[in-house]
């Protein structure tokens, strides 16, 4: 039996990773077929912390992975099929038919589901110089420089990688949220197309359930759910549920569902139960996706995982 058993070595991976050995965990990390993920490919780091200068994305990746090997932290190259909770309390990790790892603890550090869909996005030749972007949520209080910033990844994915007429980031430091929704709000134009993704919770954006599907206000001060907090922190980028912010700005429900298409893209199994209840449910607050269903123009992609309930209808 494992203590931790940590998928993905990407920024997220690798902290949960030291921190784990560190509290003497031993902790087991199944790294796929590559280390570090998309920040692998990125040149420049600028923003994590203690590298004034920036660093190169794959030394990064190589340097968080020595040090949680140092402190005890196993690393395994094979990818991770399928992930089940154990009936009172535990996990099993399925890495094929013949190989399954028994765990107390697993940590998804897999990314946020849009650094697929933009890395694709910033690899084709698409002439962006007439569009303005929009930044649709952010933690309050949460620094640029901290790993889990929104407004980082958007810069070092997206913003600094395709040429654009102007981006709008949501600035979660802001020392009145509700001004800065404000300003926001003043600024953003009716939208061609919104990215966006859905959570374990079935919120869209920041809006977790109960969402407010009324407010016309384009961007909103929000209180983020348990099991929104809990992903966030399930998923590497926090060192305790105690440290997930508690608040966030979110492009409001309504001002999404006001734009011209939608692409929603939803990878992952653990996101399966949110996924069938917002296609096969009804369209309510308590599952924020699915007023989706009513949007004329919204693409859904998902991965054979996160269709996996949707049953063969």
């Amino acid at each position: 039996m494992e203590n931790v058993v940590i998928i993905g070595t990407g920024c997220a991976g690798w902290a949960a990773a030291i921190y784990a050995a560190r509290a003497n965990l031993k902790p087991l990390v199944f790294a796929g077929e590559e280390i570090g993920g998309q920040l692998a490919t990125t040149s420049e780091v600028e923003n994590y912390p203690g590298f004034p200068e920036g660093i190169d994305g794959a030394t990064l990746m190589m340097q968080m992975m020595q040090q949680a090997e140092r402190f005890g932290t196993r690393t395994e190259y094979k990818k991770v099929a399928k992930v089940e909770q154990k009936d009172g309390g535990g996990f099993i990790v399925t890495i094929s038919e013949d190989e399954k790892v028994e765990t107390k603890t697993v940590i998804v550090a897999t990314g946020a589901s849009q650094f697929r869909v933009l890395g694709a996005f910033v690899q084709q030749e698409v002439d962006c110089s007439k569009v303005t972007g929009f930044h649709v949520d952010e933690y309050i209080g949460l620094p640029l420089s901290h790993p889990a910033s929104f407004r980082a990844y958007l810069k070092e994915r997206f913003v600094d990688l395709v040429p654009l007429a102007a981006f709008h980031y949501v600035d979660g430091e802001h020392p009145d949220p509700a001004a800065e929704c404000a300003r926001l709000g003043a600024l953003i134009p009716a939208v061609d197309v919104a990215f966006i993704g859905i959570g374990e919770n079935a919120h869209i954006a920041f809006n977790d359930p109960p969402a407010d599907f009324e407010t016309d206000a384009a961007y909103i001060v929000v209180e983020l759910d348990q099991a929104c907090r809990q992903q966030q922190f399930g998923e590497g980028w926090f060192p305790s549920l105690e440290t997930v912010p508690r608040q966030a700005i979110s492009m409001s429900v309504r001002k999404i569902m006001a734009s011209n298409h939608i692409i929603c893209s939803v990878p992952d199994e653990r996101k399966a139960a949110a996924v069938a209840a917002c296609v096969n449910g009804p369209v309510t607050p308590d599952a924020p996706a699915s007023i989706l269903q009513e949007h004329p123009a919204c693409h859904l992609f998902l991965d054979a995982a996160a269709a996996g309930l949707l049953g063969s209808d």
